[in-house]
């Protein structure tokens, strides 16, 4: 029981450093910004990446070895809604990271224009991200569970 508290609670702090991490990129790139702000994204992106592994790994804990078993998971269609907009946000974060990798060398101070393709992209996620509570709290609630009938 404890450790089935303990890993919950990581995958609750997983997911609060994935939401902070893109939010910190969309508060950072915006407009024009000098390449050293491209850096300091860079390193919200990398919090993300971690983050996502915990997420990840505790997410899969509680599906296979948690206090529920694996087919309250396996069997209902709100868990696979979550988890396949987690794997659409990891998809578009594709794009941001590959850019800033390419973006942050150079001289600090020179201004780089960032596309509103990442603008647009980074705020995608956020607003998928929002919807995946909405949808934890749903299956809590025992909704999407298949009914069988005696």
């Amino acid at each position: 029981m404890t450790t089935d508290i303990l890993i919950r609670y990581l995958h609750f702090l997983g997911i609060f450093i994935v939401f902070a991490a893109v939010l910190g990129q969309h508060l950072l790139l915006k407009g024009t910004v000098p390449r050293a702000m491209i850096a300091k994204a860079q390193r919200f992106d990398i919090a993300y990446a971690v983050a996502v592994v915990v997420v990840l790994g505790t997410g899969l804990l509680q599906w296979f070895s948690g206090a529920k078993p694996a087919v309250f998971y396996t069997s209902n269609p709100v868990f696979h809604t979550k988890l396949t907009l987690f794997l659409l946000v990891g998809l578009i974060s594709i794009y941001p990271s590959v850019f800033m990798g390419k973006q942050k060398k150079g001289d600090p101070a020179e201004l780089v224009e960032i596309p509103k393709g990442i603008v647009h992209s980074i705020r995608l996620e956020l607003l998928l991200l929002v919807v995946m509570p909405l949808l934890a709290v749903i299956m809590a609630k025992g909704l999407g569970i298949p009914v069988v009938k005696p």
